[in-house]
Parts: structure tokens; C-alpha cells; sequence
């Protein structure tokens, strides 16, 4: 008896040991670095975030599909047909076909930069410079912001121009451009997958990057932003008079970093 006694009495110990590193694993765990992944094999990935209504305006559309893949069976899809009005002070035409990606709907809150984004993209599209002196033709490959409303006030873009040069768009301030390294002879290969690279960093003279296949493309300060990332998004999003295109996105990555 007196043997079984000892014996309860150590397993009940272990338990209680257990239980204490168990807890003290779940606290460590929580100061890891964040990190979302989706290869867009399921719309669950976006579960509670906010998803661009099929057919905006009419004229853009996206989907899961499995026609142009990297990686797995499916890859998001979205496409143009037929153009937008222009847009006004008021309202806002582009097209639209994209999944958000809202971190303060998640269990681990919004990320902290610096941050690594990595996507593949295998985009169709002809981009055009206006011959009337109005918008030249572009296409936003990702949109981040530290705004966790509705109106995305201050936000960090990546970019294709006419010229085929992706780029850093909103860099020292909403709406203004200043480069610290701009490719001027690197253009963006279509119809094949490429990785774009992004790195962020909205602290007190923070800076951004943007690689293509590896290869740096652009670089600059960042200004005039909060250090968080609340939401962002991918897909497509760009110019209202563009007709047509269509761009696949596969394999996407945001992971909170120490620095570059």
C-alpha cells in the first residue's frame, strides 16, 4: 500500500511538472514572431476578413482556380472584362478582385514591422501611358496600410507602371514619390510566375524594398506612418479604364522579422 501511495504521488508530481512546462511553452510561444501563409488552396485562409464582391462594378471577377498554378492545386485567379468609369474626387473606380487580409481579426492581432513579404505572381496585362494627358494605365500588385478602418488613409503600395518597372508607390507620404533606388532597365517579365520580395519597415526612419526573381528593384523611406501592419491585400487592384487582364497569386508569405 505503502508503495502505491509513493507511486500516485510521483505520477501526480509529473503531472503537475507537465502542466507548468506546458504553460511556460505556450507563453514563449506567444512572443514568437507572427506570421500568415496562404497558397490559396481554400477561401478559409480569409475567413473573417473582407472579400471584394465577384462582379465589382461589373467588370472584375476572381476566383480559386487551378487552370495556372505554382505550388498545390489551386492559385487565386482574378480578371478584367470591360472597362470602369473614371473616378472622381468622390468615387472611387478602379477595379477591384481581391481577398484582404485584416490582422486585427486574428487571434495574433496586427504585425509589428519590419516584415518579409514573399508572393508569386503570374500576371497578363497590357498597361498603356495616356496620350491625353489623363491617368497612365497601372496595376498594384499589394497594398498595405497601419489603418485598421474602413478607409485606408495612409497606405504603401507595390506597383507596375506603363514602362513595365515595378515600384514603391505613397513612399515619404500619401501621394508623394520619393525613390532612394529606382530600376530603370529591369522590366517585369509576364506570362511566366515571379517572386516579388517586400520588405517593410514603418518605424522612425523606416524604409521599403521590392525584389523581383532576387533582383532589387526599388527602394525607399517610408514616412509618416504608424509601426504596425493592420491590413493589407493582394490580387487585383488597379487603373478603371483598363479592358482587360488577369493575374494569378500563389504562395504568399508576411512574417515579422528582426530587421533585413
Amino acid at each position: 500500500m505503502k508503495k502505491m501511495i509513493e507511486i500516485n504521488i510521483l505520477i501526480l508530481l509529473v503531472g503537475i511538472f507537465s502542466a507548468s512546462c506546458n504553460k511556460g511553452s505556450a507563453e514563449l510561444d506567444s512572443t514568437k514572431k507572427k506570421e500568415f501563409m496562404s497558397s490559396f488552396e481554400t477561401v478559409n485562409d480569409f475567413s473573417g476578413f473582407y472579400i471584394t464582391p465577384q462582379g465589382h462594378l461589373g467588370t472584375t471577377f476572381h476566383e480559386l482556380s487551378d487552370s495556372i498554378v505554382r505550388n498545390g492545386t489551386y492559385s487565386h485567379k482574378a480578371w478584367i472584362d470591360g472597362a470602369n468609369p473614371p473616378s472622381t474626387i468622390s468615387t472611387n473606380n478602379n477595379h477591384r478582385g481581391y481577398p484582404t487580409i485584416q490582422f486585427q481579426n486574428t487571434p495574433q492581432g496586427m504585425f509589428k514591422t519590419p516584415c518579409y513579404i514573399t508572393l508569386w505572381v503570374w500576371l497578363d496585362i497590357e498597361l498603356l501611358e495616356s496620350t491625353t494627358g489623363g491617368e497612365d494605365d497601372w496595376f498594384s500588385f499589394a497594398t498595405f496600410t497601419d489603418d485598421e478602418s474602413d478607409n485606408w488613409s495612409r497606405t504603401v503600395l507595390v506597383n507596375l507602371n506603363p514602362n513595365g518597372f515595378v515600384h514603391l508607390q505613397h513612399t515619404s507620404n500619401q501621394g508623394q514619390q520619393i525613390n532612394i533606388f529606382q530600376t530603370t532597365n529591369l522590366t517585369f517579365p509576364q506570362k511566366e510566375w515571379v517572386e516579388l520580395k517586400m520588405y517593410l519597415d514603418f518605424r522612425e526612419n523606416g524604409y521599403a524594398k521590392v525584389w523581383q526573381n532576387g533582383q532589387l528593384v526599388s527602394y525607399a523611406n517610408i514616412g509618416n506612418i504608424t509601426n504596425k501592419l493592420s491590413q493589407s491585400h493582394f490580387g487585383l487592384y488597379c487603373s478603371p479604364q483598363l479592358i482587360t487582364g488577369t493575374i494569378y497569386n500563389d504562395d504568399l508569405v508576411i512574417k515579422e522579422v528582426d530587421g533585413e
